[in-house]
């Protein structure tokens, strides 16, 4: 399986396993959502997604190392400051992932090519933090969340199919109808018949969070809107992008 790349757009989709489904309530997908983002936050952004009852769609962005490097660098300075308050001397037992040895990115950095490659700081546990670093991130997140479903529920097992698939965005026109594909996705699976039903997909933040990229890649609001509408109406198109979309693994 490829490992991840730093600085890098991917279209990442997994599925239960079987028949099963990764949610069963409404609350199984806020719980989701709130370990993604303790586990996927600090190495990704995620520009779009989708939730549904057995599958999941996301389009992220994987994080530089810098961009990681300075966010478990504040997680750390956060965490000390915790420490030293009187104020909040109840949470000193609260951790955080710390980098101890974040300083020796930059030297690790400018060491050789491979390097550069490679390291950015070491684990508490002497891990390296590199690409095996960013899928181990979501290992973990498969693993939280699958644990907790397990107990709540009472089953035991994998709730995921193994390998979670990753296909990079090369191009405009992908990352364009991707992101049009992921938020259609619950309309072409029959779980809902209109784009503002279903609650789980980033239809209403995207326009709000990535306010460049909707003018970048549609214009405007209003055009955004009706490229969704028009893809409903003719969906043997939206079969075509997911055909793309497959043959690409």
């Amino acid at each position: 399986m490829e490992l991840l790349d730093f600085d890098t757009h991917y279209h990442i989709f997994n599925h239960a396993n079987g028949f099963e489904n990764l949610f069963r309530e409404a609350k199984n997908y806020q719980y989701f959502l709130e370990k993604y983002e303790k586990h996927i936050h600090p190495i990704a952004e995620t520009i779009s997604w989708c939730l549904m009852p057995n599958h999941f769609h996301v389009l992220v962005r994987i994080k530089t190392r810098q961009e990681i490097f300075d966010y478990f660098q504040e997680q750390e300075r956060l965490q000390e400051e915790l420490t030293r308050s009187d104020e909040f001397s109840s949470f000193r037992d609260l951790t955080f992932p710390k980098f101890r040895t974040l300083e020796m990115f930059s030297k690790e950095e400018n060491s050789s090519s491979a390097s550069k490659n490679k390291s950015c700081g070491f684990l508490p546990n002497g891990k390296v933090l590199d690409e095996y670093f960013l899928s181990k991130q979501f290992a973990n997140f498969f693993s939280s969340y699958t644990q907790s479903f397990n107990k709540v529920y009472q089953r035991r097992g994998s709730l995921f199919i193994k390998n979670f698939k990753r296909v990079k965005v090369t191009n405009d026109t992908y990352f364009r109808n991707l992101v049009i594909y992921i938020h259609l996705n619950p309309i072409h699976h029959g779980f809902t018949t209109k784009e503002l039903e279903w609650s789980w997909t980033s239809y209403l933040d995207f326009t709000k969070a990535f306010s460049e990229l909707l003018c970048h890649y549609f214009g405007d609001l209003e055009n955004y809107k009706w490229i969704h509408k028009q893809k409903i109406l003719k969906f043997d198109e939206y079969d075509r992008i997911e055909a793309d979309i497959n043959e690409s693994l």
